[in-house]
């Protein structure tokens, strides 16, 4: 037999497709060409697939050797088709029994020892590789994180040997399995925080519905500790969702730590981040910040330092809950249902309204810092509070406030209520589940006819108003909106009063 058939999987954005790998030899001077559309780290596979098999103790063919990756319009990247590429020339050349190929499928970088190597997007492959019903064969390092697909079929391989071994019948490999135990306690407490009850009760509407959260404060006051306990207050994940934000994981840093299965993303970029790096890019599309915390909290500290066209990217994710990267090239699709939660300070110097009277920044000095954030930008967070400097006496306290616990708790419950009634959160609500949901009692709608009024309310203000309502209503365990649920979904939105 001269011709081998190996199946792999590529990456393009969150999907998998599969690619065939065609080992064909031929007579004639020797050669190695790959042909497929591959990357540069793909034609770079000749070379340490050469030597991975010779080092191997195999044969490597001296004849006009082609691997084909099909389909061919699909770019190739990365080293992930050496194992397959070294496994279709050995079974090309009856080194190796080609019969159980056609039930596997390979992916793997191959060191110049023939040692298999971790690669990128593994979780996201064994969820397409399970729908194929293939068993999948990977890197001892990859293969954990791989087996938390329930219905995949995992073997984890050290080595090109182990692989042979395996296909050859005489040493099978191992089947990975087992779920990662899911470590609750793993989060800091929120009764770490000292005082800042009210920020602590705009923390826990926000964790119920899934709003975004925008803190005001001088420094110190504890808005970037609020922030780091915002996912420990959060119901768990369903098994889907965990899914979904570990391969996210799996695809943007290489790999995803299995000790964190279960556990929400918390990314907390800094402000010289640029625009590519919050939603993502690149020639071949890679999920940015909002993807990466995909079901979890996305932290921007000290909001106004970034950079507005930075700041405007988060326009369409925050709406949507998708963002599309496109390139001349190629095009990926990746999910951004994060949380947002950003914190700044009231001035330049960061002492505004402080009580010790430091702050000395002109009128003109504070309009023209809160101007970098945009009208539209500030519109879409739905909760807008200040979190002042915290007054001497409550630093000294013991075990001050719930602890993260106690406030989960009432968070599962309202989550919960919310499903039951419509199947989502609050914050995902439409305009017409809007209407039907959260309606407001007749004081309550009067109300908020006035706050538009005085405060000057946009459409979609005023609907995220409602939504934030029935957040608090929820918490209250009450059916209707009433309009101390209004009133204090009102009180949420300080820079609008500004």
């Amino acid at each position: 037999m001269s011709l081998a058939v190996v199946h792999s999987r590529a990456l393009a954005g969150m999907d998998a497709p599969p690619v065939t790998v065609e080992a064909h030899l031929a007579n004639g001077l020797p050669s190695f060409t790959i042909v497929g559309l591959p990357e540069a780290e793909v034609k770079e596979a000749k070379d340490r697939v050469r030597a991975a098999l010779q080092n191997a103790r195999f044969e490597f063919p001296a004849r006009r050797i082609t691997v084909n990756l099909a389909p061919a319009d699909l770019p190739k990247e990365s080293g992930r088709f050496d194992l397959p590429i070294a496994l279709g020339i050995l079974a090309a050349s009856e080194q190796l029994p080609a019969d159980q190929l056609a039930g596997c499928e390979f992916a793997g970088e191959l060191a110049l020892t023939g040692e298999l190597r971790p690669i990128r997007g593994a979780l996201a492959m064994a969820l397409s590789a399970a729908r194929s019903r293939r068993a999948f064969v990977l890197p001892e390092a990859n293969a954990r994180e791989a087996a938390l697909v329930e219905e995949a079929v995992v073997y984890a391989a050290r080595c090109l040997l182990d692989v042979c071994g395996h296909l050859a019948g005489r040493a099978p490999l191992a089947r990975c399995g087992g779920q990662a135990a899911v470590n609750g306690s793993r989060y800091p407490d929120l009764q770490e925080v000292k005082g800042q009850l009210h920020a602590k009760r705009a923390l826990e509407i926000a964790a119920a519905g899934g709003h975004s959260l925008i803190m005001v404060g001088p420094p110190g006051t504890g808005k970037s500790m609020l922030a780091e306990r915002l996912p420990g207050i959060l119901p768990p994940m369903t098994r889907q969702d965990a899914l979904a934000a570990a391969a996210m994981q799996s695809l943007g840093s290489g790999g995803f730590d299995v000790s964190n299965w279960g556990k929400r993303p918390f990314r907390a970029p800094h402000h010289t981040a640029s625009a590519v790096a919050l939603v993502g890019g690149g020639s071949h599309p890679r999920p940015g910040e909002i993807s990466m915390a995909l079901h979890g909290v996305l932290f921007l500290d000290e909001l106004p330092e970034f950079g507005r066209k930075v700041l405007e990217v988060l326009r369409e994710p925050l709406e949507s809950g998708r963002i599309s990267v496109s390139r001349a090239a190629r095009q990926a699709e990746f999910p951004a249902e994060f949380q947002l939660v950003a914190a700044m300070n009231p001035c330049p110097c960061g002492y505004l309204g402080h009580p010790d009277g430091r702050c000395r920044c002109t009128p003109d000095q504070v309009l023209r810092y809160r101007r970098k954030i945009s009208g539209p930008l500030l519109d879409r967070i739905d909760i807008q509070i200040e979190v002042p400097a915290v007054p001497p006496d409550d630093l000294s306290r013991v075990n001050d406030g719930e602890s993260s616990g106690t406030i989960r708790q009432r968070v599962e419950q309202a989550r919960e209520r919310m499903i039951a009634r419509q199947g989502k959160e609050n914050t995902r609500l439409a305009t017409r589940e809007i209407d039907k949901h959260c309606a407001p009692e007749e004081a309550g709608a009067t109300l908020l006819k006035q706050a538009i009024s005085r405060l000057g309310l946009s459409a979609r203000g005023y609907h995220r108003i409602l939504k934030v309502a029935r957040t608090i209503a929820d918490l209250a365990a009450s059916e209707g909106v009433s309009s101390a649920h209004v009133a204090e979904a009102i009180q949420y939105r300080r820079f609008d009063r500004r």
